[in-house]
């Protein structure tokens, strides 16, 4: 079934994501209050809401997004080049450019965006934080009405459960088990935070979300069968 859809009718992405503020105590008390309820399961009695919050960007209601990539397949005679671009810094201004993207050359129907872990965590975040923002849905993540075979996404994560639905694997394991060469990444997502707060260092984050692009575009080629891409296919754009 992988193999019947065209690689350039997919777009993929990722999302790196940071609390709405550096600290705690920047929150109101309502929002402190709020928070609170919000991760009292997940915290239980090992951390207050405070020690938790820097994991806050974990949830779109209580955080923000600062880098989306984006990789697509574009053939060059029998063989693909991966074009890979990002759009990072103000939510509000890159929701807007994304949602062009797709409302500009992934708006048909056969046209579906790919991520890992993206319909629980990439596909619902974009959508939530537009709505923050003000920004009307693009129809690919518009799902009021659509019907399970309807919505236009792919996920190599729910790929790789072959229906068992309590299997978590993060993409790292992913590429190490499917032979696909290891992103050389400096550093993870917990660091997320950090490196945007404390080292004010953007382009690093947006260096790691595109590498995690290419990875999930690996590992798809991999679940499909085919050849994986090497290093002169891909492209920064």
């Amino acid at each position: 079934m992988l193999q019947k859809i065209n690689l350039e009718n997919l777009l993929f992405l990722d999302i790196e994501t940071v609390p709405q503020f550096a600290t705690y105590d920047e929150l109101s008390e309502e929002v402190q209050d709020l928070w609170e309820h919000k991760t009292r399961y997940q915290r239980k009695d090992e951390f207050s809401g405070e020690e938790f919050y820097d994991r806050a960007g974990i949830w779109a209601e209580f955080g923000k997004i600062v880098c989306i990539s984006v990789g697509y397949f574009h053939a060059q005679g029998s063989a693909y080049q991966f074009r890979v671009t990002s759009f990072f810094g103000d939510e509000e201004t890159l929701l807007k450019e994304f949602k062009n993207l797709l409302e500009s050359h992934f708006s048909k129907p056969y046209h579906l965006l790919a991520a890992h872990n993206g319909k629980e965590f990439d596909f619902p975040y974009i959508a939530r934080r537009m709505i923050i923002n003000g920004i009307a849905l693009p129809h690919k993540l518009n799902l009021f009405g659509k019907k399970p075979w309807e919505v236009p996404y792919i996920d190599t994560m729910e790929l790789w459960k072959f229906g068992d639905y309590k299997h978590y694997t993060s993409l790292k394991l992913m590429t190490q088990v499917l032979g696909v060469p290891s992103p050389k990444e400096d550093i993870d997502g917990s660091m997320v935070r950090d490196v945007f707060y404390k080292e004010n260092d953007l382009d690093r984050i947006v260096r790691y979300c595109e590498l995690d692009v290419v990875a999930t575009a690996q590992v798809y080629l991999r679940l499909r069968g085919d050849v994986l891409l090497e290093e002169d296919q891909i492209l920064r754009v």
